[in-house]
């Protein structure tokens, strides 16, 4: 079996449980008590990534992704880490340092060295002199690895704000 068609078997499991883990295991933004550590320490991961991005360094951002890491983007897939990097890193980069973006609420859960954390939050200011008003919604799934978590799958959703 190729490593995308285990990737995509481990997806749909970890969506199977989600549901009742994530209900379980919900957490606020003030703090992640109602995460287990362990996913809490998955989640530092993720707000690395996006510190990395609101600082404008996209490399940084990039070093937290596996190098198999599958990027789903407003209907766009990149299918590695160089994929990521040679193409949005920058991008994205330049977009988180330019418009603030609030969390505004966050769980997850662990099972066999595996994360699925999920977040919402809101962006709201000026991106290339146009207005900014966004709600978003990611899902990362992680892999504990010798080196710390990695991210090994993202997938963003965004809308206007109403």
């Amino acid at each position: 079996m190729t490593r995308n068609g285990i990737l995509l078997i481990a997806i749909a499991s970890l969506l199977a449980i989600a549901p009742a883990v994530a209900t379980a295991q919900t957490s606020q933004v003030s703090g992640m008590a109602a995460m287990s550590p362990e996913a809490q320490e998955a989640a530092k991961a993720v707000e690395a990534f996006h510190a990395a991005l609101a600082g404008g360094d996209g490399a940084a951002a990039t070093a937290l992704l596996a190098a198999d890491a599958l990027i789903f983007e407003s209907g766009h897939a990149e299918r590695s880490r160089a994929e990521y990097a040679s193409h949005h890193a920058g991008a994205d980069a330049a977009y988180a340092a330019a418009v603030p973006s609030r969390l505004t609420h966050r769980s997850g859960f662990v099972e066999a060295g595996t994360a699925w954390i999920v977040s919402e939050s809101s962006a709201t200011g000026k991106y290339k002199d146009k207005p900014v008003d966004r709600v978003t919604t990611e899902t990362m799934i992680l892999r504990k690895t010798a080196e710390g978590w990695r991210i090994v799958h993202i997938h963003w959703s965004s809308r206007a704000a109403t």
